[in-house]
């Protein structure tokens, strides 16, 4: 898979590079602001797009702009926005539009090869990746019905959901079956008042009324 960074940081741009090498990417350019990043986009039209949320010139939210620009231009890029603290609005802005192929992760997670790997590879799979402090700021918001209806455990699979995790990592994260899970899931599908789709739907539905709230 191709792959383009957008990091004005040449240390951790070159940090991230050897990360995704380690992944099995192939990263096809480097930009240092946002306008390098839609050129390079562009030109080499990545399976990926690594993007710093605040770049040159104003470092404000010039990454997250041009992730969206990214997704209104090519239409299916999967995108995945670092940030070095917990913005949550930025991930609600992102995910609001579209949660197949996105992502939204803290740079010290890429610390944990692994984990971030798997990640990054999940959006470049077509899935979801946010980060787990995002989920963990957002659930503290929840205190007005409907998510006053959640039990803890529904919260905890709620939130599992909203990283991007597919049922069977929700069961191994929660050391619980995955038949246990669906309940779970289901619970949440009528606790939110979600209506009767198919199950996938309901799934982004669910994730996009929890992160939906934390604009309230």
């Amino acid at each position: 898979m191709r792959a383009v960074i957008a990091e004005d940081s040449v240390l951790l741009r070159v940090g991230l590079t050897k990360v995704l090498e380690m992944g099995g990417f192939q990263v096809a350019a480097e930009a240092g602001d946002a306008e390098e990043l839609l050129a390079a986009v562009a030109e080499h039209r990545p399976e990926l797009a690594l993007i710093d949320v605040r770049m040159p010139p104003g470092f404000t939210d010039e990454g997250v702009r041009a992730a969206m620009e990214i997704r209104r231009r090519w239409p299916g890029t999967p995108v995945v926005l670092l940030s070095q603290y917990v913005e949550e609005q930025y991930a609600a802005d992102l995910l609001s539009a579209n949660t197949s192929g996105v992502g939204y992760l803290l740079k010290q997670r890429v610390a944990d090869v692994a984990d971030f790997v798997a990640a990054v590879r999940r959006v470049a799979d077509g899935g979801t990746a946010l980060d787990p402090q995002v989920v963990a700021q957002l659930l503290l918001r929840r205190d007005s019905d409907p998510f006053a209806r959640l039990t803890p455990r529904e919260r905890e699979v709620l939130g599992l959901m909203a990283e991007g995790r597919s049922n069977a990592g929700i069961a191994q994260a929660l050391v619980v079956s995955e038949s246990a899970v669906a309940k779970h899931i289901n619970n949440i599908f009528a606790k939110l008042d979600l209506p009767v789709v198919d199950a996938d739907h309901r799934r982004v539905l669910a994730v996009l009324r929890f992160l939906g709230a934390s604009r309230a």
